[in-house]
């Protein structure tokens, strides 16, 4: 009792912190902080929408591929049921240990397990499968050299092709599972169909402008390895006077302050 009372202040505590005082060196939710001055990649709104749109009904074990600061992980943390296990892995040593921090200064240290890994030998060594695979992955090809290895790594497809990432997600998902992705739209179709190829299904599809009228520039996928009923959708960020949309704050009212 005297430990489940001990957690239960800790969580408020940690709460209360989040939501009256924002901190430096991150970006402060409604529920959690998340600290990312030691990663390659910042919090960024691809990931935000992507922990806050993918489907969590009957999920038991989650799966965040490339984690970074942790903060997928803790989106999914707070929108599952306590008994959901999370596994987050991630390559770089210096983003596995901050997102290890993060979780540990969140209301769910119990929940989610940090693996410094490559997702590679994670996904041979480990024989349990994933009802959700989620993912927000690198994008570029090595063309051009980024100022510093880990951004490198975070950014560019050299150390995860898309390909290593479809063979891992094959290998890791439960037979009703989903994967989930989040991509420049070019670059999305293009998985899309390499995905479609290796007998992957689109369950959904959500089609990202920054605003109505301009061209989409993002995509977020899910599939699934049985074939289902593509839903496909459009949502448009901002309006013409730079104001979110309204669809685009029903997506992210659970997490963002004042919203």
């Amino acid at each position: 009792m005297l430990r489940q009372f001990c957690q239960l202040v800790a969580i408020v505590s940690n709460q209360s912190k989040t939501k009256s005082t924002p901190r430096r060196g991150g970006f402060t939710f409604k529920q959690f902080f998340v600290a990312h001055d030691r990663c390659a990649m910042k919090v960024g709104t691809d990931a935000v929408m992507l922990g806050a749109w993918v489907g969590v009904g009957q999920v038991q074990r989650v799966l965040d591929v490339g984690c970074g600061s942790g903060l997928i992980a803790l989106m999914l943390a707070q929108r599952t049921a306590g008994e959901v296990a999370i596994d987050a892995v991630e390559l770089d040593s210096d983003a596995a240990a901050q997102a290890r921090d993060n979780v540990l200064e969140s209301p769910w240290p119990e929940k989610v397990r940090v693996h410094t890994q490559d997702i590679h030998h994670f996904a041979q060594q480990h024989t349990h499968c994933y009802d959700l695979i989620v993912s927000n992955p690198p994008y570029f090809e090595p063309a051009v050299a980024c100022r510093d290895l880990a951004r490198t790594n975070a950014r560019y497809t050299e150390t995860l092709t898309h390909d290593v990432l479809l063979d891992c997600a094959e290998r890791l998902i439960t037979a009703e599972g989903n994967f989930c992705v989040v991509l420049p739209y070019d670059i999305g179709e293009a998985f899309e169909v390499n995905a479609h190829q290796r007998c992957w299904y689109t369950a959904r599809r959500l089609n990202i402008s920054d605003r109505a009228d301009t061209h989409k520039h993002r995509m977020m996928l899910a599939l699934a390895r049985r074939p289902v009923a593509k839903k496909e959708a459009e949502l448009a960020i901002k309006r013409a006077d730079g104001s979110y949309t309204t669809e685009f704050r029903q997506l992210i009212t659970d997490f963002y302050l004042n919203y």
